[in-house]
């Protein structure tokens, strides 16, 4: 169960709050992050992840989310490849939170200090991408309190990746 609250302010904000396990859990002030802000002092977040497979990774992100490189460097100094991945975020967890989110994705506090989280448009396609380009399924895909369609991932490297689909009221995977 789930509901939003309106909160006064320059900006429409929303307190997302579920109950999970018969606790009030509030995920946070959201905004409505399709309308753009030229006035964020970020205009752009990047993660920068340093790998001993550089084409290995390179293919997996590229293959298994259909993504295609904005920008390469291969200088004689290393090589560098961009992936727009689209609106991007920085969300910072407590370790109550992360065990929280990690209990409803996977049964179990399972994520390092850094996991990607991915909005697709179509989360089985997604996940079978990247099961192909050598993902390991950590856990098989949920329904989140907060009305997500959810899989836990992890890539050839090790990093933890949540792919997330929002769903319709109607919607049923």
């Amino acid at each position: 169960m789930y509901r939003y609250n309106n909160y006064p302010g320059k900006h429409k904000l929303f307190r997302h709050t579920y109950y999970f396990e018969g606790k009030l859990i509030t995920k946070g002030l959201l905004r409505n992050m399709s309308t753009p802000n030229p006035n964020y002092p970020v205009l752009e977040l990047r993660v920068a992840l340093t790998t001993h497979a550089f084409e290995r990774l390179t293919k997996f992100y590229c293959d298994g989310l259909s993504l295609e490189p904005a920008q390469f460097w291969n200088n004689g100094q290393g090589r560098a490849v961009i992936l727009n991945m689209g609106n991007a975020t920085l969300e910072i967890f407590d370790e109550t939170q992360a065990q929280t989110v990690d209990q409803i994705e996977t049964g179990q506090r399972i994520s390092g200090q850094i996991r990607f989280a991915l909005q697709v448009p179509d989360l089985k396609a997604a996940m079978e991408r990247l099961l192909a380009q050598g993902a390991i399924l950590v856990h098989p895909p949920i329904i989140t309190p907060w009305g997500d369609y959810n899989v836990r991932l992890q890539d050839p490297d090790g990093m933890q990746i949540t792919l997330f689909q929002k769903l319709d009221q109607n919607e049923q995977c």
